[in-house]
């Protein structure tokens, strides 16, 4: 397995870092350099890699705790309750529900979260610019299908304000000391002997790799909280994934809930695809003006399938996922989703 996964990733001009689970079995297989300049390897220690939009399904399973834990409480909420709760001066919160905002079916169409804006906020900066670029930007249809970083930023905000703490001080108890996990961080709170990659091209004209670095600006991941300021590993993520449904952060009729939320339109919600029956979960992940592409497959029963967290791609979705596939097919042949 590791020289079939490290030659397809050679093949095909990528770099990076995967886990490939097998009958239950996971095994972590890196190729390349994390950050060349260096010779730091990917896979290294000291490497946690940006998790991009994979963060939104553990946004979403907080969400999704605080949803059991209210009940019989005042602050009592489901994926009915309209967010003018919480932010009255919302445009449209009376008519957006918090199911909405999971299934990116709100109506927002702020398209440029991801436009680095060479300011390091705040949580609350973050929400408090999101509110007031939705207020200023034009509406879509509530109810349609409309991918966007916004919702997952104000869902990061009810988290916030229901729990009189951070996001940061959530993730940080609920998902990073409840697993133990070593290599999984908030950008701001990566430590001293930890960094975050670089991202690369190949030039195919020259036949170089390791071209036009780029890595993750302390801006752009301050603008996104709950979106896409979660870095990791893809063993640390592997935890998380199992951890959705073995009761540890949430169990099974949990991930169920949050992923079938009444305003579903498509196979999207939490954070998360499913095909073939609810028995495939996936989601791909990048971030604007960096060469990272993320994608994970796996069944939900978590014991087959690929977290592939690639540094060095032609910044190609479908590229990305050709590649995962390959690699899912000589896992387990004819179970996994060429998409």
């Amino acid at each position: 397995m590791r020289t079939f996964v490290r030659q397809t990733l050679n093949d095909n001009h990528v770099r990076g870092t995967t886990v490939v689970v097998k009958n239950g079995e996971p095994q972590q297989i890196s190729y390349g350099y994390a950050w060349y300049g260096n010779n730091m390897g990917n896979g290294d220690p000291e490497i946690t890699y940006p998790a991009c939009s994979l963060q939104k399904v553990i946004t979403a399973a907080i969400i999704t705790q605080l949803i059991n834990e209210k009940v019989g409480t005042s602050d009592h909420f489901s994926q009915y309750t309209t967010i003018n709760r919480w932010y009255p001066d919302l445009k449209n919160s009376s008519l957006v529900t918090v199911g909405d905002l999971l299934a990116n079916t709100s109506g927002n169409t702020v398209g440029n979260t991801e436009v680095d804006r060479d300011q390091d906020y705040t949580e609350q900066e973050a929400i408090d610019w999101i509110i007031n670029d939705i207020n200023d930007s034009p509406s879509g249809q509530i109810g349609s299908y409309f991918y966007n970083n916004a919702n997952y930023i104000l869902l990061a905000g009810i988290i916030s304000k229901l729990t009189g703490k951070s996001y940061e001080q959530n993730f940080e108890d609920r998902i990073v000391n409840k697993l133990g996990l070593k290599g999984t961080y908030l950008y701001q709170d990566i430590p001293t002997g930890m960094t975050d990659p670089i991202s690369y091209n190949y030039d195919y004209q020259t036949g170089k790799n390791y071209q036009n670095a780029v890595y993750v600006p302390s801006t752009l991941a301050s603008q996104i909280p709950g979106a896409g300021n979660m870095f990791t590993t893809p063993m640390d993520y592997y935890k998380i994934q199992v951890a959705l449904t073995d009761g540890t952060i949430l169990d099974k009729d949990d991930f169920n809930y949050m992923t079938h939320v009444k305003s579903r339109v498509n196979n999207y919600a939490a954070g998360t695809y499913l095909d073939n029956n609810d028995n495939i979960k996936s989601a791909y992940g990048n971030l604007r003006g960096t060469h990272f592409g993320n994608w994970y497959q796996l069944t939900t029963d978590n014991k087959n399938g690929l977290i592939m967290f690639l540094n060095q791609t032609d910044d190609n979705e479908k590229d990305v996922k050709a590649v995962g596939y390959d690699i899912l097919q000589h896992i387990k042949p004819n179970t996994f989703v060429a998409n």
